[in-house]
């Protein structure tokens, strides 16, 4: 299923009256970009402050971001959210970038960190498939204490 990411609701998915926010965890999205610009699809600083721009505007929290460019080409990025994450692979040689979004909540928008990159890396096509991480059972209807850990020295 291809979504157009110019069409998004402000809170995607959170609409959806199937489902109360109760009965999900959160959204992830996996973002095909095809036809990308090679040269930004292999600048490591500027992927580095797209990656930023995009966890912003999903209204995530970033923690720490890593990113690594490989010889000859092609960068790896992982920003590790207070929400889940955002992950970007690219191949510049092909104009491709596979990118991963998950975010836990109902107060953020993983589709819009997806437009950010979309936009940024100047996909002339891109693929969108999402879907809601639905709670399990034990989470949603037991209480949650902290675990116990024991530590043997």
């Amino acid at each position: 299923m291809e979504q157009s990411l110019s069409a998004l609701h402000p809170h995607p998915g959170w609409g959806d009256t199937s489902l109360q926010a109760t009965d999900m965890v959160g959204k992830h999205c996996i973002l095909e970009l095809y036809e990308c610009d090679p040269s930004r699809l292999d600048d490591e600083a500027f992927l580095r402050n797209t990656i930023t721009t995009a966890a912003k505007r999903a209204g995530a929290t970033l923690l720490n971001l890593i990113t690594h460019r490989f010889e000859p080409q092609g960068v790896t990025g992982l920003a590790l959210l207070a929400e889940s994450h955002i992950s970007i692979h690219t191949w510049p040689e092909s104009g491709y970038a596979a990118v991963d979004v998950f975010t836990c909540g109902d107060h953020t928008m993983p589709e819009q960190a997806c437009a950010v990159l979309s936009e940024a890396l100047l996909a002339k096509r891109h693929a969108l498939k999402s879907f809601l991480r639905e709670t399990p059972a034990e989470i949603a209807t037991g209480v949650r204490e902290p675990s116990a850990v024991s530590i043997t020295l």
